[in-house]
């Protein structure tokens, strides 16, 4: 069997965006694909599922490894449940101290427990250095559910009594069956649904964040010919960057080069000591579009366009965000991601990466400023910090201003991870590309490639 001629399965019933970009992306293919709604009875042609994970056959995949390509691995916990993530990250750092993870990933603990009085052991054991310092009094925490998303059930917390009291409320959430719930399954605020609530991390929270304002690159392009804000009219707006990152095979991992930056409903102000948890507005805080629905567009930049606006909090006050800035964060989060890859696979029973499969996740980074200290000149202005990375992300929540951006994503996922993959069926080609680690083709950054043993990785 040779050849480029497949068919192939797109199912995405509740993501016309999505569906509509894969359409587009295959279409777009030199050599284009019969697309089918479902999947086919005889396998008579290779086959492409690329769809939902739920919706795809993936022991049809395992089964038939070189003539049937997926669009998600069928194992991966290890990357997109926070707690299995945390616990694989820490490991690898016990083996290479020396990575970059040491320093892109905040102070971390994952706890399993259902009830608040649980926390009374855990003081004295695997909680004791998180306990040390809520006693001190001087830093706060964050609080994610470990199977949650989309920023359900975060919470922060700076004392122990504050972090019984939140599951103490997760506890009456529990009990409270009138309590308001969409069909997603969660309530309209940050709650989460109780079967959730079981596997969470406890991260240090990073509270000198990189402080822009949002305004300074207007949305109405009518605007953009008007002046800019003064500095004296801006204020400080956190944000995350959401970035896309390809897997392919066993394995290739990219970092897609155009960059969102998620930016907060309020200017941001850092928590002190003085503040009450139980009453603190996170909208200043939490960065995710996902809770910031009616803001529309309002919230959302592509990170290249925040060149030359005004740096609004930290040491590098009174200064301009440089496109040297962008590249050095760029340069990090591709070698953030190229690690997590390799942390993820020394935990095999969770992430086990196949060459017939490829996958986008969404992949969101923090960037905080470097502390300078006295006499010491920094190498570098700003750390990326991982925060969590994500399957099937909701890139729906981009808004049609940047749909651009997707659309050539999709694209580049076809050229990069479909077509190769037809095109070898019935070959013995197996011969390098020239692709080396670094390079950026069709607005992919390769970030990892190594050959994962075992899995026949081409």
């Amino acid at each position: 069997m040779t050849g480029k001629d497949f068919v192939a399965f797109v199912s995405w019933p509740s993501a016309p965006l999505t569906n509509r970009l894969v359409r587009n992306s295959l279409q777009s293919l030199e050599s284009p694909p019969t697309i089918v709604d479902t999947i086919p009875n005889q396998q008579d042609r290779p086959l492409l599922q690329w769809s939902t994970y739920d919706s795809i056959d993936h022991e049809l995949t395992l089964e038939q490894s070189s003539t049937i390509l997926s669009s998600s691995y069928t194992i991966r916990k290890a990357l997109i449940r926070k707690h299995y993530l945390a616990r694989s990250i820490q490991n690898y750092l016990v083996k290479h101290p020396e990575s970059i993870l040491k320093r892109a990933i905040p102070q971390t603990w994952d706890v399993e427990l259902t009830f608040a009085d649980e926390l009374e052991d855990m003081w004295g054991d695997e909680l004791w250095d998180l306990g040390e310092a809520l006693d001190e009094g001087h830093k706060w925490f964050i609080l994610k559910p470990g199977m949650a998303d989309r920023g359900m059930g975060i919470r922060l917390f700076h004392s122990k009594d504050e972090l019984v009291k939140i599951f103490e409320e997760f506890e009456d959430s529990d009990s409270d069956e009138e309590e308001e719930q969409t069909e997603e399954g969660y309530s309209l605020d940050t709650a989460v649904v109780t079967s959730q609530l079981r596997h969470f991390v406890l991260q240090e929270y990073l509270s000198d964040p990189l402080l822009l304002d949002p305004s300074e690159v207007p949305l109405d392009v009518e605007k953009e010919q008007t002046a800019r804000p003064t500095r004296e009219e801006l204020q400080g707006h956190k944000f995350h960057l959401r970035a896309y990152c390809v897997a392919s095979g066993a394995l290739r991992v990219f970092l897609y080069t155009k960059i969102l930056s998620l930016f907060s409903a309020l200017p941001y102000s850092s928590p002190s000591d003085s503040d009450d948890s139980s009453g603190m507005d996170l909208s200043a805080h939490l960065t995710n579009t996902s809770l910031q629905v009616e803001r529309g567009e309002a919230g959302v930049r592509l990170f290249d366009e925040l060149v030359g606006c005004n740096i609004l909090h930290g040491s590098l006050e009174n200064g301009i965000l440089t496109a040297a800035d962008l590249e050095d964060i760029k340069s990090q989060m591709a070698d953030v991601l190229g690690e997590t890859f390799k942390a993820a696979m020394n935990m095999s029973i969770h992430f086990q990466p196949i060459p017939n499969a490829f996958e986008l996740f969404g992949i969101d980074f923090l960037v905080t400023h470097i502390p300078s200290e006295p006499g010491v000149s920094p190498s570098r202005k700003f750390q990326v910090s991982l925060l969590e990375v994500n399957s099937e992300p909701a890139i729906e929540l981009t808004g049609p201003r940047l749909t651009w951006i997707l659309e050539d994503l999709f694209k580049s996922i076809g050229k990069v991870c479909v077509a190769p993959f037809f095109e070898k069926i019935g070959t013995k080609e197996h011969t390098a590309d020239g692709w080396e680690v670094g390079q950026t083709r069709e607005y992919l950054q390769k970030c990892l490639d190594i050959d994962v043993r075992g899995a026949g990785g081409w």
